[in-house]
């Protein structure tokens, strides 16, 4: 499949190389691909080239998602001038080099999340980005879950008012994929590439959903976490077995900047949940409730209601009014898991376009970073209350 051309839509492009081309590689390939078609974008994203380290794999990668070209060193491409923008879709050890030399080389940058391994690889980066924004170059980091309609709807009824003061939050990431102490060893499993691990790679997503949909922040957290493998199988070999360095699970407590307290649960030992995300977000007024396993739907609890028929109404967020989704098909056909990042394409594109600062920014996940530092903080000292600082 080809990119559009700006010839074919009368509009400029938007060059893109990417980094990665595995899982969240596919994924954003997808979306670089789709958006344009379902989209009316003020630029045409056009798939330029795509990098990994092995030849032969991505040059078949790159035929199969629709690149035009492959390469197996992302430093060549920052030197071309026909780029306009590097997506990153690597392991966290390298988001931090990668983001850095292409902002430093006047290409936008959208980064998978979490932003970075550590707190001080993302302060560099938002240092960066901030170099970078004063040339008109624009950086986001992609926590995609917020483009989920249904998380966008919930956004805007908390802004409008409709569950009131925000008193209790609730959010837990549930997965189940290395719940079989057979499964074999991967790179999310070892500290020195993925940072961290449930905590990382789920709970960073839940820690700025409901900091996204409150429009708050968090301030302080008590925690624990745990592995409860702590070695496995190391694929292709029948002997040989690798050390678990990150956590299988993290839970903690939080307050949030306007009082409300907190729950937190991340874990990928929640047997038979495959991608629960659920948050709940109890107000005086109100509440709200979402499960992303039925990702087209929100509940939405109004205390003004007569006792008599209250109770949490489920609506279906499938209707044009909805926020993105009066792009796609006719109400009640639901969206999937691809739709957020082709969202992510459209609010990218378009902030780019228009000169116009993308969120979420790398400011914002930092933040996200200073908040899973604190847990982790908190869990080595024994769940003992740690301050975030804002």
């Amino acid at each position: 499949m080809t990119s559009m051309t700006a010839a074919e839509t009368g509009r400029p492009v938007l060059r893109v190389a990417q980094v990665g081309y595995a899982f969240m590689g596919a994924v954003h390939s997808h979306a670089w691909r789709t958006a344009p078609r379902f989209f009316d974008l003020p630029a045409v994203p056009q798939l330029r080239v795509l990098v990994g380290r092995d030849s032969a794999a991505v040059s078949a990668a790159a035929a199969r998602q629709g690149w035009e070209e492959a390469e197996t060193d992302w430093r060549r491409v920052l030197e071309r001038d026909d780029i306009d923008l590097v997506d990153i879709c690597t392991p966290g050890d390298t988001h931090a080099e990668i983001a850095i030399a292409a902002l430093d080389a006047g290409k936008h940058v959208l980064c998978e999340k979490p932003l970075a391994n550590t707190v001080a690889e993302a302060e560099a980066m938002v240092a960066a980005a901030d170099r970078a924004r004063e040339r008109g170059v624009r950086a986001m980091v992609g926590l995609t879950y917020r483009r989920v309609p249904a998380i966008a709807l919930a956004r805007r009824l908390v802004a409008e008012g409709r569950i009131g003061q925000i008193r209790h939050v609730r959010a837990q990431y549930l997965q189940d994929w290395i719940a079989d102490p057979q499964a074999p060893m991967s790179w999310r499993l070892q500290a020195e590439r993925a940072g961290y691990g449930a905590l990382g790679d789920i709970g960073a997503h839940i820690i700025d959903l409901t900091q996204h949909i409150t429009g708050e922040l968090i301030t302080g957290v008590s925690g624990a976490m745990d592995t409860f493998v702590k070695e496995r199988p190391v694929a292709d070999s029948a002997t040989e077995r690798g050390q678990v360095t990150v956590d299988d699970a993290a839970v903690f407590l939080a307050r949030f900047s306007g009082g409300a307290l907190a729950t937190f649960e991340a874990t990928r030992f929640a047997t038979g949940r495959k991608n629960a995300i659920r948050v709940e977000i109890n107000g005086s007024a109100g509440s709200l409730a979402f499960d992303f396993e039925d990702m087209n739907v929100l509940q939405l609890f109004d205390a003004s209601e007569s006792p008599e028929t209250a109770g949490f109404r489920r609506i279906l967020v499938t209707e044009p009014e909805h926020p993105y989704v009066g792009a796609w098909w006719p109400a009640g056909h639901g969206l999937g898991y691809e739709h957020g990042f082709i969202h992510q394409v459209v609010d990218l594109v378009t902030a780019v376009a228009k000169g116009d600062e993308p969120t979420p920014s790398f400011t914002e996940g930092l933040q996200v970073q200073r908040v899973m530092a604190a847990v982790v903080d908190s869990a080595s000292r024994h769940s003992v209350w740690v301050g975030i600082a804002t």
